[in-house]
């Protein structure tokens, strides 16, 4: 389906984007006199580059599926009907990892993209502090010396 405006602006909020290859997007607010006001403005231009999301802003360009995976608007495009399925794949995948690693992950990631190179690196190693002394980091290290599959608790 479509993710115009503040569906788009929905989507740029979140951390992984599945799209059908039918999907358009796009920030038509500028055809209507005013601006993308949901965080379009914000996140677009951190996630494809200021000078892209600039022209696709101004001129309320809409896009398909291909072209926002070519700019790194959507993660994957799928089968029309399939985008549900292929996002539950990736969130069994994401799930099958340690809880405390993926949250620590995600916390070094986003708190990082705000911020200097160097300070993004004191965020890094301060949320790997947070995982060394943690019952998932023994459980994975005590699984992969077993081979065998690692059971995560979240401690």
């Amino acid at each position: 389906g479509a993710a115009l405006g503040g569906g788009l602006e929905i989507a740029l909020a979140c951390d992984i984007r599945v799209a059908g290859e039918k999907a358009i997007f796009g920030l038509p607010e500028t055809s209507l006199a005013i601006i993308p006001g949901a965080g379009g403005t914000q996140r677009l231009p951190r996630l494809i580059g200021a000078s892209m999301a600039k022209e696709l802003i101004f001129t309320g360009r809409r896009v398909n599926a291909d072209d926002a995976l070519k700019l790194g608007i959507v993660n994957h495009t799928v089968p029309s009907g399939t985008a549900l399925s292929k996002a539950i794949e990736i969130a069994n995948e994401i799930a099958a990892n340690g809880p405390v690693g993926v949250r620590c992950a995600k916390t070094a990631v986003d708190v990082g993209m705000q911020t200097d190179l160097a300070s993004g690196m004191e965020v890094e190693r301060a949320c790997y502090a947070q995982t060394i002394p943690t019952k998932d980091r023994m459980e994975g290290l005590e699984a992969f010396r077993d081979k065998r599959t690692p059971v995560y608790k979240g401690e």
